[in-house]
């Protein structure tokens, strides 16, 4: 049997240096946001034949269009090169559509968005009041779902601790999020809500397993055992199926990840850290928080 509480101080070391330095790359270094939250607009189209360098193809739109912010990737999923450039009108749409299609002949538009930045705060705005409903979902349903536990912890006292938790799993893959944009020039959208949300639903299922055989534990014992060893067992018998259930999802994870479109490569990597960070916070973070919140009376 694996002592997780004998241990606790080790995992929670290392759960507060890993929380740690995740929330000091996104206070340094931030994030690069997409159009989804910034505006712009969004430029996909391929080449044919002889393909142009993306340092061409920068020169192209700097010199010819007159736009200095640009970005251009290929995406080699589908053979397909993605601009990223301020707002754009219809109008000049058009007109720099023409000029492309002038200069290199084999150009094709496969498609084009721009947002407002207005409607990027928006959309911004709308995904942190998503994020903050799901918290304080969660942590009313916790504290309601363990509303009758026998002893000796308090039912909202586990809701707030599968809030430390969540906090734990979405603060780690935000970081390497933010060392990958301040170096990869990665940008989070959409998507990288949904990852987000889909992590927060992952980390409290397991987490709940853990916690619902602690409960029942806690009742078939009615005192009899000491309650650090209770949970230690408690623990120890949700393990294997913590870890069994949510190794089954990395694996498609990681097949999508090689597979997959391109596109979702970095979507897949959010989830696969995420995941990752909930195996180890439902085993070492949650329990052992159980057992120290009797000590320092939270």
């Amino acid at each position: 049997m694996l002592n997780v509480i004998g241990h606790k101080n080790i995992f929670l070391t290392v759960s507060a240096l890993l929380v740690g330095a995740a929330v000091l790359l996104v206070i340094v270094f931030g994030f690069r946001q997409g159009i989804d939250f910034s505006g712009g607009a969004l430029w996909q189209f391929s080449v044919s034949g002889q393909k142009p360098s993306l340092n061409d193809l920068e020169n192209i739109f700097k010199n010819d269009l007159g736009i200095s912010e640009i970005h251009v990737a290929y995406d080699s999923a589908n053979s397909s090169f993605l601009a990223r450039l301020p707002i754009l009108g219809e109008a000049d749409h058009q007109k720099h559509l023409q000029i492309l299609k002038e200069k290199l002949p084999s150009f094709e538009e496969m498609s084009f968005q721009s947002i407002g930045p207005s409607v990027g705060r928006e959309l911004r705005n709308n995904a942190l009041i998503a994020l903050g409903l799901v918290l304080v979902g969660i942590s009313f349903y916790i504290a309601f779902a363990f509303r009758k536990v026998y002893r000796p912890v308090s039912s909202w006292k586990y809701g707030v601790i599968t809030l430390i938790t969540l906090f734990h799993d979405v603060a780690v893959p935000a970081g390497m999020l933010a060392l990958l944009g301040h170096y990869g020039r990665i940008e989070i959208d959409g998507n990288f809500i949904v990852a987000l949300l889909v992590i927060m639903g992952f980390s409290v299922h397991d987490t709940i397993v853990v916690f619902d055989r602690i409960r029942e534990n806690l009742f078939l014992d009615r005192g009899k055992t000491d309650f650090e060893t209770l949970i230690n067992q408690s623990v120890n018998q949700t393990m294997a199926r913590s870890i069994n259930t949510s190794l089954t999802l990395i694996l498609v994870l990681l097949a999508i990840y090689f597979v997959g479109p391109a596109g979702l490569h970095y979507f897949v990597l959010t989830l696969l850290v995420g995941v990752s960070t909930g195996i180890y916070s439902s085993i070492f973070v949650a329990s052992p928080l159980l057992v120290l919140q009797r000590k320092v009376r939270f």
